[in-house]
């Protein structure tokens, strides 16, 4: 078998194992209710009013994990489940996204840094694509190299990410405990599910990295 499709098998192997792995350990805290009853949204109100944060609304949405802060509308918007749910998962979701509200408060620079370079992320994003594609078609190996160049635009925001997402559940675990939220061992399984899901991100990572080197093969062996 060609090297190129083993990464691409790889590739696959990491995606689908991270998915999985995030389903079923929400899945499983879903099912574990916080013995303080709060619903997700009372718990992002409760920390959001301690940092004197009442101007950021709480709103729900639709889908599953459909979660995310919205920094330009000031607006923390939570999926059905977690929004009405008092699942250790629905209060683990719900910090985090307040998690996120703090990281702008306080100006936390990975936040700063990655939000800056969006723009270029998403013309990298489509003009990569369109490098690439036509790269193979046309068998234009420069025009290769050149899309290979804008997907490590692309890898240095996913790297940026990562502390960025990670911090925000440190903080979520804090300000859980800080707030009595949930008891030390309710907190165990909080990190659990948050620690599933930043999986998802060192997963997009790697399969980033993995992509990079296969394009990197073909393009060497095309010169």
């Amino acid at each position: 078998m060609d090297f190129t499709w083993i990464i691409i098998l790889i590739s696959l192997a990491i995606t689908i194992l991270a998915q999985i792995f995030v389903s079923s350990t929400y899945s499983k805290y879903k099912k574990v209710g916080a013995k303080k009853g709060m619903t997700g949204f009372e718990v992002a109100k409760q920390i959001l009013s301690r940092h004197g944060l009442d101007d950021i609304y709480v709103v729900e949405t639709r889908g599953t994990l459909t979660d995310h802060f919205d920094p330009r509308r000031k607006t923390i918007r939570l999926s059905t489940e977690v929004f009405h749910g008092t699942s250790l998962a629905s209060v683990a979701v719900a910090a985090h996204e307040v998690g996120h509200a703090l990281q702008y408060k306080d100006g936390y620079k990975f936040l700063l840094v990655r939000n800056a370079i969006i723009p270029l992320v998403n013309f990298s994003s489509q003009a990569g694509y369109f490098a690439i594609l036509i790269s193979f078609i046309f068998g234009l190996t420069d025009l290769l190299w050149v899309g290979i160049g804008l997907e490590f635009i692309i890898l240095l925001f996913q790297l940026l990410t990562l502390p960025v997402e990670f911090n925000a559940s440190n903080r979520a675990k804090k300000e859980l405990e800080k707030e009595g939220i949930l008891n030390r061992n309710e907190l165990n399984g909080v990190s659990s599910m948050l620690g599933a899901a930043a999986m998802t991100y060192v997963a997009s990572v790697l399969t980033a990295i993995l992509e990079i080197a296969r394009l990197i093969l073909i393009a060497r062996d095309n010169d």
